[in-house]
């Protein structure tokens, strides 16, 4: 008996546990009947987040989009050129021998008829220049004209052009310091790497050139990235990587420069046409005055039968624009001269004795010894 009442109570147990969890359900998922022609309740699902309204995937995708658009202008040299070591022998005479040394950097195209501009160093005594294509097309290339003082060079494909597109020059002017860089090129034979960084800074000069006015970088870049391109968020051509900065172990440290596109651009149409680029200038020199604790940035020379002789300029004149763009220290004024060609006009705005503005039409001349 009392195994009975065991059973019958466990038994109890169960359907009351089971009505327990049917409640329960019928509490967590209440059925809705349909009362004539009422409408069915429905549960709306879960909304998603739509992926290109991310701001981390467009800035994503916004990198990539600009690379897609530069790369099939990116190219490889490479260049090859004999150089004679001098040896001694047993008895003690010397000898030479001949060396043949290879090289390799990076270049991009700026003219669909074949033109590339790379770095004057990579290519610097090489006696035969090859040329190779995104696609891995190999092509000879000839040397067109080189510039010392901002260490450019263009390069022409032989033959009727390459048929890939010529890369879009952007305003290196209108960068802004923050704003977000791509550099590619090949460093250790690495051909078409990529890279993204940010404008560190731009007009540095560091003396290793006669005329600098750097965009400075922290986009990793290292040997074989000379001559290649750096770019903006639209695929724009903003600058040609030139030099990195290393310690004392010749390592990098995440500090590279780059020859900003607009002086480029002019030296880049002085060599295609002429062979030689022709440095501008007014025949003047400028720099900062304190007066009163108050900077001003003055005519310190003229020099005679000189574009600024002619115009009348003269020293303590005070310079306030040139083209209407407002200048600030000598290298503001340098940097808008050298932008421009021999035979274009600037004009120049001058505060003169505290008393009179007067504006001046200068016609640039090309500076004396500093031809490429």
């Amino acid at each position: 008996m009392k195994h009975k009442w065991v059973l019958i109570g466990f038994c109890g147990l169960m359907v009351l546990s089971a009505l327990f969890s049917a409640l329960r359900r019928q509490r967590a998922y209440p059925v809705v009947p349909r009362m004539g022609s009422a409408p069915e309740t429905r549960f709306a699902p879960r909304q998603l987040p739509i992926v290109g309204s991310n701001p981390a995937r467009q800035f994503s995708n916004a990198i990539a989009d600009a690379v897609e658009k530069v790369m099939p202008s990116v190219v490889v040299i490479r260049t090859e050129k004999i150089e004679y070591q001098t040896k001694r022998n047993f008895y003690g005479f010397t000898y030479r021998v001949p060396a043949q040394l290879a090289g390799e950097g990076s270049g991009v195209i700026i003219d669909e008829r074949g033109y590339v501009i790379t770095s004057r160093h990579v290519i610097a005594g090489a006696q035969y220049v090859e040329v190779v294509l995104n696609d891995g097309t190999k092509m000879p290339a000839k040397l067109i004209g080189d510039d010392k003082s901002t260490d450019l060079a263009i390069l022409k494909i032989k033959g009727e052009g390459t048929g890939c597109p010529a890369v879009e020059f952007g305003d290196s002017d209108a960068l802004r310091v923050g704003e977000v860089v791509i550099a590619i090129g090949s460093p250790f034979s690495l051909q078409s790497s990529v890279t993204v960084g940010h404008v560190s800074q731009k007009g540095r000069r560091f003396q290793i050139l006669p005329y600098e006015d750097f965009i400075q970088t922290d986009a990793a870049i290292n040997e074989g990235n000379s001559g290649g391109p750096l770019i903006d968020v639209d695929g724009r051509l903003i600058g040609i990587n030139a030099a990195i900065r290393t310690d004392a172990a010749e390592k990098g440290v995440g500090i590279a420069f780059a020859v900003p596109s607009n002086l480029a651009m002019v030296i880049t149409k002085s060599l295609i046409n002429k062979g030689v680029h022709e440095w501008p200038w007014v025949g003047a020199a400028f720099g900062v005055v304190r007066l009163d604790d108050v900077p001003e940035l003055q005519v310190r020379q003229v020099w005679r039968d000189t574009p600024a002789a002619m115009a009348g300029m003269l020293p303590g004149d005070v310079i306030l624009a040139v083209n209407d763009i407002e200048v600030a220290n000598e290298y503001d004024v340098y940097r808008i001269i050298f932008n421009h060609a021999v035979g274009e006009t600037l004009r120049f705005r001058v505060w003169r004795e505290k008393e009179k503005q007067l504006e001046f039409e200068l016609l640039l001349q090309e500076f004396p010894g500093l031809t490429s």
